[in-house]
């Protein structure tokens, strides 16, 4: 497998610092891939700008893997080189400046490594996902730790969007192939041609930039034209978004209904105005917490009522329904 057109010049001494020995052009594939931006992800969480300058020296070096999964046998490539980008007249969802990390891989040429390049080269291994470790986790409505202020990733609070703004960057300890990322711009790409703000590691090549994201045209503004088929599509996403919010707002309530029930007899001295304003502030598993803790609670006080009895305290239970044949 002949690879010298991948490579630009001194790359190969590069990936040398991190061989045992030097490999020759035709030894290694290189790749070029995002790691991540500051977009706001599928998880309400973005980096801020200082985090990606940070990411951009602790993942020089860094091992490529399959699923998260820290096992020496998933180890499938290493970073050589990253690069902080800031392609022009792009921004991200809410009108900031868009910033990502991108790097460049490479993969010993061997018979075991055949069919992951294979993969690569086919677009079927393209999405990448990262593992690391940060400092600080703020919230973009008060400026406060998320995990401490109260308010909910993905809520809205007087029109601002609530996320995670993560920053601090202490540790990098992975990056891996996955089927879908947390960031929908992460993964292998042809390579690079931008100009903008750049790293330590600046290196010039050629790169595609995806534009044609709908839902980033309309929050960039300006005036916008679209399709007939993008219209449609936008409206079946908006149609399954309220689906889903009716749902979840639905299993919110019949959660807080069971907290109130269970509350009025496990701590009848907490008034019911100030329940509602603690579970306002609580997430869906939080709220599934508190209500199995106050529904224990409950029981204990009164044994003899059956729905608030925990499952296994009193009697067993058939849950054949639920495995997985």
């Amino acid at each position: 497998m002949n690879n010298k057109s991948e490579l630009k010049e001194g790359e190969l001494e590069l990936i040398n610092n991190y061989t045992r020995r030097s490999l020759s052009e035709d030894e290694v594939y290189v790749f070029s891939l995002v790691l991540c931006d500051n977009e706001i992800d599928r998880d309400h969480e973005r980096f801020s700008d200082e985090a990606l300058k940070g990411l951009e020296k602790l993942f020089a070096g860094v091992t490529g893997i399959m699923d998260h999964d820290p096992k020496s046998k998933n180890q499938s490539a290493r970073i050589f080189s990253c690069r902080l980008e800031a392609p022009e007249d792009r921004l991200t969802l809410d009108g900031r400046k868009y910033k990502r990390l991108t790097a460049r891989a490479y993969i010993p040429v061997a018979q075991c490594s055949e069919e992951l390049i294979a993969m690569i080269d086919s677009g079927i291994k393209k999405e990448v996902s990262i593992g690391c470790s940060v400092g600080k986790r703020i919230c973009s409505v008060c400026g406060e730790d998320i995990g401490r202020c109260g308010h909910i990733k993905g809520r809205v609070y007087d029109g601002k969007h609530c996320y995670a703004v993560l920053d601090e960057p202490k540790d990098a300890y992975e990056w891996s192939f996955v089927a879908v990322p947390a960031q929908k711009a992460a993964g292998i790409i042809k390579g690079y041609k931008i100009t903008g703000e750049a790293g330590e590691n600046d290196r010039k090549g050629e790169i595609t930039l995806e534009n044609n994201d709908i839902e980033k045209r309309i929050f960039i503004g300006g005036k916008q034209s679209f399709t007939a088929d993008e219209i449609s599509a936008l409206a079946d996403r908006l149609r399954t978004l309220n689906e889903k919010a009716a749902d979840g707002e639905t299993y919110r309530r019949r959660l807080e209904t069971d907290i109130n029930k269970a509350a009025a007899i496990a701590l009848p001295g907490l008034k019911r105005d100030t329940l509602c304003f603690i579970t306002d502030k609580m997430s869906a598993r939080q709220l599934e917490e508190l209500c199995a803790a106050l529904t224990e609670k409950a029981a204990s006080v009164m044994p003899l009522r059956p729905q608030l009895s925990p499952a296994g305290r009193n009697e067993k239970h058939d849950n054949s329904d639920y495995r997985n044949i």
